[in-house]
Protein backbone atom coordinates (compact mmCIF):
# COMPACT_ATOMS: atom_id res chain seq x y z
CA UNK A 1 0.00 0.00 0.00
CA UNK A 2 2.03 3.72 -1.06
CA UNK A 3 2.33 5.69 1.75
CA UNK A 4 -0.07 8.82 1.22
CA UNK A 5 2.10 12.29 1.08
CA UNK A 6 0.50 15.56 0.95
CA UNK A 7 -0.15 16.79 -2.24
CA UNK A 8 1.66 20.17 -1.87
CA UNK A 9 4.99 19.37 0.13
CA UNK A 10 6.47 22.88 -0.91
CA UNK A 11 4.37 24.73 1.11
CA UNK A 12 5.25 23.56 4.44
CA UNK A 13 9.36 23.98 5.01
CA UNK A 14 11.20 22.36 7.97
CA UNK A 15 13.26 23.75 10.39
CA UNK A 16 16.11 22.00 9.01
CA UNK A 17 15.47 23.60 5.18
CA UNK A 18 14.62 27.13 7.13
CA UNK A 19 17.62 27.43 8.64
CA UNK A 20 19.96 26.15 5.35
CA UNK A 21 18.03 28.63 3.08
CA UNK A 22 17.52 31.64 6.11
CA UNK A 23 19.61 34.03 4.42
CA UNK A 24 18.14 33.27 0.87
CA UNK A 25 17.48 37.07 -0.87
CA UNK A 26 14.14 36.27 -2.02
CA UNK A 27 13.10 34.79 1.87
CA UNK A 28 10.77 36.88 3.52
CA UNK A 29 9.93 35.43 7.12
CA UNK A 30 7.05 36.26 9.00
CA UNK A 31 6.15 35.80 12.85
CA UNK A 32 1.95 36.18 12.20
CA UNK A 33 1.29 35.58 15.96
CA UNK A 34 -1.69 37.00 17.42
CA UNK A 35 -3.32 36.51 20.87
CA UNK A 36 -6.93 36.08 21.91
CA UNK A 37 -8.15 36.95 25.44
CA UNK A 38 -11.92 35.55 26.01
CA UNK A 39 -14.25 38.62 26.89
CA UNK A 40 -17.13 37.88 27.99
CA UNK A 41 -18.55 41.60 28.19
CA UNK A 42 -17.14 42.12 24.44
CA UNK A 43 -19.48 41.21 21.12
CA UNK A 44 -16.49 39.78 19.51
CA UNK A 45 -15.78 37.89 22.26
CA UNK A 46 -11.99 38.10 22.59
CA UNK A 47 -9.72 40.96 23.13
CA UNK A 48 -6.99 40.97 20.14
CA UNK A 49 -3.19 42.07 21.04
CA UNK A 50 -0.65 41.18 18.66
CA UNK A 51 2.64 39.08 19.40
CA UNK A 52 4.64 42.31 19.48
CA UNK A 53 5.80 41.68 23.18
CA UNK A 54 6.89 38.20 22.28
CA UNK A 55 8.47 39.01 18.94
CA UNK A 56 10.51 41.67 20.06
CA UNK A 57 12.35 39.65 22.80
CA UNK A 58 12.84 36.98 20.54
CA UNK A 59 12.54 35.90 17.01
CA UNK A 60 14.00 34.02 13.86
CA UNK A 61 17.00 35.72 12.56
CA UNK A 62 15.08 38.43 9.95
CA UNK A 63 11.60 37.57 10.33
CA UNK A 64 8.78 40.82 10.63
CA UNK A 65 5.77 40.65 12.68
CA UNK A 66 2.82 40.56 10.93
CA UNK A 67 -0.44 42.23 12.82
CA UNK A 68 -2.98 39.87 11.48
CA UNK A 69 -6.05 42.67 13.03
CA UNK A 70 -4.26 45.82 12.53
CA UNK A 71 -2.87 45.24 8.64
CA UNK A 72 -4.40 42.44 7.45
CA UNK A 73 -7.95 42.92 8.04
CA UNK A 74 -11.30 45.27 7.24
CA UNK A 75 -11.31 47.29 10.84
CA UNK A 76 -14.45 48.51 9.60
CA UNK A 77 -16.00 45.81 9.28
CA UNK A 78 -18.06 44.53 12.74
CA UNK A 79 -15.98 41.24 12.76
CA UNK A 80 -12.67 40.37 13.98
CA UNK A 81 -10.16 39.84 11.40
CA UNK A 82 -13.05 40.31 8.27
CA UNK A 83 -10.75 40.06 4.63
CA UNK A 84 -10.45 43.16 2.87
CA UNK A 85 -11.17 43.24 -0.72
CA UNK A 86 -8.61 41.86 -2.77
CA UNK A 87 -7.19 45.36 -3.61
CA UNK A 88 -6.84 46.70 -0.10
CA UNK A 89 -5.07 42.76 1.04
CA UNK A 90 -2.53 43.65 -1.99
CA UNK A 91 -1.45 46.75 -1.02
CA UNK A 92 -1.06 45.78 2.49
CA UNK A 93 1.25 42.80 1.71
CA UNK A 94 3.17 44.82 -0.68
CA UNK A 95 3.84 47.22 2.51
CA UNK A 96 5.34 44.20 4.10
CA UNK A 97 7.59 43.30 1.70
CA UNK A 98 5.63 40.60 -0.06
CA UNK A 99 6.13 40.71 -3.30
CA UNK A 100 5.60 38.41 -6.78
CA UNK A 101 9.22 36.94 -6.52
CA UNK A 102 9.36 36.52 -3.47
CA UNK A 103 8.91 33.54 -0.89
CA UNK A 104 6.94 34.15 2.06
CA UNK A 105 7.55 31.62 5.26
CA UNK A 106 5.38 31.86 7.62
CA UNK A 107 5.18 31.30 11.30
CA UNK A 108 3.39 31.43 14.97
CA UNK A 109 4.77 30.70 18.43
CA UNK A 110 2.14 28.81 19.93
CA UNK A 111 -0.46 27.33 17.33
CA UNK A 112 0.14 26.88 13.72
CA UNK A 113 -3.75 28.51 13.08
CA UNK A 114 -2.20 31.85 12.40
CA UNK A 115 0.28 31.23 10.18
CA UNK A 116 -2.41 28.90 8.38
CA UNK A 117 -4.67 32.26 8.13
CA UNK A 118 -2.15 33.94 6.59
CA UNK A 119 -0.96 31.71 4.14
CA UNK A 120 -5.09 31.40 2.87
CA UNK A 121 -5.18 35.32 2.44
CA UNK A 122 -2.33 34.88 0.43
CA UNK A 123 -4.33 31.79 -1.90
CA UNK A 124 -7.12 34.07 -1.56
CA UNK A 125 -5.29 36.30 -3.93
CA UNK A 126 -3.44 33.57 -6.25
CA UNK A 127 0.02 34.06 -4.54
CA UNK A 128 2.06 30.14 -4.55
CA UNK A 129 5.21 30.74 -2.77
CA UNK A 130 3.85 30.62 0.60
CA UNK A 131 4.99 27.92 3.34
CA UNK A 132 4.39 27.51 6.80
CA UNK A 133 7.05 27.10 9.10
CA UNK A 134 6.08 23.11 9.96
CA UNK A 135 6.33 23.32 14.45
CA UNK A 136 6.71 27.28 14.34
CA UNK A 137 8.69 29.07 17.32
CA UNK A 138 8.26 26.15 19.50
CA UNK A 139 10.17 23.59 17.29
CA UNK A 140 12.26 25.99 16.39
CA UNK A 141 13.11 26.66 20.20
CA UNK A 142 13.05 23.19 21.27
CA UNK A 143 16.08 22.85 18.65
CA UNK A 144 17.83 25.66 20.43
CA UNK A 145 18.18 27.75 17.82
CA UNK A 146 19.26 31.13 17.15
CA UNK A 147 16.77 34.02 17.99
CA UNK A 148 17.14 37.69 17.78
CA UNK A 149 15.47 40.72 19.74
CA UNK A 150 14.21 43.81 18.31
CA UNK A 151 12.42 44.57 15.21
CA UNK A 152 13.07 43.82 11.68
CA UNK A 153 11.17 44.71 8.47
CA UNK A 154 11.26 44.16 5.14
CA UNK A 155 11.55 47.26 2.03
CA UNK A 156 8.14 48.04 0.46
CA UNK A 157 7.16 45.32 -2.33
CA UNK A 158 5.10 45.33 -5.51
CA UNK A 159 2.38 42.64 -5.31
CA UNK A 160 0.43 42.00 -8.47
CA UNK A 161 -3.26 39.54 -6.92
CA UNK A 162 -4.86 37.61 -9.13
CA UNK A 163 -8.17 36.68 -7.14
CA UNK A 164 -9.08 33.19 -6.69
CA UNK A 165 -13.03 32.70 -6.45
CA UNK A 166 -14.56 31.13 -3.49
CA UNK A 167 -11.97 30.97 -1.14
CA UNK A 168 -13.60 32.92 0.89
CA UNK A 169 -17.60 32.87 1.58
CA UNK A 170 -20.08 34.39 3.24
CA UNK A 171 -22.96 33.58 5.12
CA UNK A 172 -25.63 33.36 1.76
CA UNK A 173 -23.54 30.99 0.49
CA UNK A 174 -23.46 28.68 3.60
CA UNK A 175 -27.07 29.27 4.44
CA UNK A 176 -27.21 27.89 0.98
CA UNK A 177 -25.20 24.91 1.61
CA UNK A 178 -27.21 23.54 4.69
CA UNK A 179 -29.57 22.71 1.79
CA UNK A 180 -27.42 21.53 -0.67
CA UNK A 181 -26.73 17.27 -0.84
CA UNK A 182 -23.61 17.90 -2.36
CA UNK A 183 -21.74 20.56 -0.13
CA UNK A 184 -20.01 19.49 3.36
CA UNK A 185 -20.04 22.22 5.95
CA UNK A 186 -17.08 21.77 8.76
CA UNK A 187 -16.69 23.06 11.98
CA UNK A 188 -13.13 23.83 13.23
CA UNK A 189 -14.26 24.73 16.87
CA UNK A 190 -13.84 22.89 19.41
CA UNK A 191 -16.62 19.77 20.58
CA UNK A 192 -17.91 22.05 23.35
CA UNK A 193 -18.64 25.18 21.21
CA UNK A 194 -20.06 22.79 18.05
CA UNK A 195 -22.13 20.71 20.49
CA UNK A 196 -24.02 23.98 21.89
CA UNK A 197 -22.90 23.06 25.54
CA UNK A 198 -20.70 26.10 25.74
CA UNK A 199 -22.04 29.65 24.77
CA UNK A 200 -19.55 31.92 23.29
CA UNK A 201 -21.06 33.46 19.86
CA UNK A 202 -24.26 34.98 20.79
CA UNK A 203 -26.44 31.72 20.32
CA UNK A 204 -24.79 28.59 21.51
CA UNK A 205 -24.92 25.64 18.81
CA UNK A 206 -23.21 25.10 15.44
CA UNK A 207 -24.36 25.78 11.69
CA UNK A 208 -27.37 23.16 10.77
CA UNK A 209 -25.79 19.33 9.34
CA UNK A 210 -22.30 20.74 9.75
CA UNK A 211 -19.44 18.28 10.94
CA UNK A 212 -17.05 18.55 13.46
CA UNK A 213 -13.34 18.75 12.96
CA UNK A 214 -11.54 20.39 15.99
CA UNK A 215 -8.43 21.46 14.32
CA UNK A 216 -6.30 20.92 17.02
CA UNK A 217 -6.52 17.33 16.25
CA UNK A 218 -4.45 18.12 13.40
CA UNK A 219 -1.28 19.01 14.93
CA UNK A 220 1.59 17.65 17.07
CA UNK A 221 0.64 19.47 20.50
CA UNK A 222 4.26 18.61 22.04
CA UNK A 223 5.87 20.19 19.26
CA UNK A 224 2.97 21.66 17.20
CA UNK A 225 4.06 20.33 13.63
CA UNK A 226 1.03 19.19 11.75
CA UNK A 227 0.07 15.16 11.81
CA UNK A 228 1.56 12.74 8.68
CA UNK A 229 -0.97 13.39 5.73
CA UNK A 230 -2.58 9.88 6.65
CA UNK A 231 -3.32 10.62 10.35
CA UNK A 232 -5.00 13.58 8.76
CA UNK A 233 -6.59 11.57 6.03
CA UNK A 234 -7.68 9.74 8.67
CA UNK A 235 -9.06 12.47 10.92
CA UNK A 236 -11.62 13.46 8.06
CA UNK A 237 -12.49 9.93 6.83
CA UNK A 238 -13.87 9.14 10.23
CA UNK A 239 -15.80 12.46 10.33
CA UNK A 240 -17.37 11.47 7.55
CA UNK A 241 -15.83 14.50 4.46
CA UNK A 242 -15.59 12.81 1.37
CA UNK A 243 -13.13 14.74 -1.26
CA UNK A 244 -16.36 14.38 -3.66
CA UNK A 245 -18.03 17.12 -1.84
CA UNK A 246 -17.42 20.75 -2.03
CA UNK A 247 -16.35 22.16 1.43
CA UNK A 248 -17.32 25.42 3.68
CA UNK A 249 -14.96 25.49 6.87
CA UNK A 250 -15.60 27.75 9.91
CA UNK A 251 -14.76 28.46 13.31
CA UNK A 252 -15.47 31.37 15.45
CA UNK A 253 -13.66 34.08 13.22
CA UNK A 254 -12.15 32.09 9.96
CA UNK A 255 -9.12 31.76 11.88
CA UNK A 256 -9.08 27.81 13.11
CA UNK A 257 -11.26 27.04 9.79
CA UNK A 258 -8.27 28.20 7.81
CA UNK A 259 -6.23 25.54 8.81
CA UNK A 260 -8.82 22.73 8.22
CA UNK A 261 -9.07 24.23 4.77
CA UNK A 262 -5.33 24.32 4.38
CA UNK A 263 -4.86 20.84 5.54
CA UNK A 264 -7.66 19.78 3.13
CA UNK A 265 -5.97 21.41 0.16
CA UNK A 266 -2.67 19.56 1.16
CA UNK A 267 -4.56 16.45 1.21
CA UNK A 268 -5.53 17.00 -2.17
CA UNK A 269 -9.39 18.36 -1.69
CA UNK A 270 -10.77 20.46 -4.24
CA UNK A 271 -13.82 23.29 -4.08
CA UNK A 272 -12.96 24.87 -0.78
CA UNK A 273 -13.88 27.25 1.31
CA UNK A 274 -13.49 29.43 4.34
CA UNK A 275 -16.85 31.01 6.03
CA UNK A 276 -15.30 34.66 6.58
CA UNK A 277 -16.48 35.87 10.13
CA UNK A 278 -18.11 32.68 10.77
CA UNK A 279 -19.87 32.23 14.24
CA UNK A 280 -18.66 35.66 15.16
CA UNK A 281 -21.83 36.64 12.43
CA UNK A 282 -23.40 33.46 12.49
CA UNK A 283 -24.44 33.32 16.02
CA UNK A 284 -25.66 37.02 16.22
CA UNK A 285 -27.62 36.88 13.86
CA UNK A 286 -30.89 35.29 14.70
CA UNK A 287 -32.59 35.38 11.40
CA UNK A 288 -30.09 32.56 10.29
CA UNK A 289 -30.39 28.47 12.16
CA UNK A 290 -28.43 26.98 14.70
CA UNK A 291 -29.14 23.50 16.22
CA UNK A 292 -27.38 21.79 19.32
CA UNK A 293 -26.96 18.18 20.72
Amino acid sequence: MQKLSYKYPQAIVSTDWLASNINSPDVRIFDCTTHLDYNPKSDHPYDVTNGQIGYELGHIPGSSLLDLQGDLSDNKKPYLFAIPDAESLSEAFGQLGIGDDTHVILYARENPQWAARVWWMLYFLGFDKASILDGGMVKWSMENREVVSGNEHYPKASFSPKPRLNVFVDKNAVLKAIYDENTCTISALSPDLHSGKTLRYGRAGRIPGSKNVPAVCLIDRKNTTFLSAQKVSEVFNTAGISSSNNIITYCGSGIWAAMNAFMLYQLGYENISVYDNSMSEWGRDEKLPLEVD
